[in-house]
């Protein structure tokens, strides 16, 4: 399901107990910008965050990735909404996918401890539920990472 004008997306009820998040899907020369935040540096995961009351989801992303990366969304796309398990809080999540560029060079800052461009084949990263079971197959399939 894709949507020309983003700003358009409306997001399916999530289920009472589940976390909402909203993330980015960047791809790079064939890689996935994944980024780990400092609670938990070990686990590597799609960027963006949970909405603050009343914004919509792109509203939502544009503000996490300006505090996260320093950087704004360019041509923005609903890519998914995924039904998965937050793996820092162990809860069901409703994961609402944009794919898109960005409109400088990301630096990690606010909460982040690290950022990474991935095939999902690097053997040193743990990747989030969300990413393995979901995101991953669904760009190999589209023939959107490397080998």
């Amino acid at each position: 399901m894709t949507h020309e004008d983003p700003t358009q997306y409306i997001p399916s009820p999530a289920t009472p107990d589940a976390l909402v998040v909203v993330a980015a899907v960047i791809v790079r020369a064939g890689r996935l910008m994944v980024v780990s935040k400092q609670a938990a540096p070990e686990f590597f995961y799609l960027p963006g965050g949970k909405p603050d009351p009343g914004e919509s989801p792109l509203e939502t992303l544009r503000r996490e990735l300006d505090e996260e990366l320093g950087a704004g969304l360019v041509a923005p796309r609903f890519l998914a909404e995924i039904d998965s398990v937050a793996v820092l809080e162990d809860l069901p999540m409703r994961l609402t996918v944009f794919e898109t560029r960005l409109d400088r060079e990301p630096v990690p800052a606010a909460e982040l401890a690290a950022l990474r461009w991935t095939t999902g084949h690097d053997g040193d990263l743990r990747l989030a539920p969300a990413l393995t079971d979901h995101i991953l197959p669904m760009l190999r399939r589209s023939g959107a990472l490397a080998a």
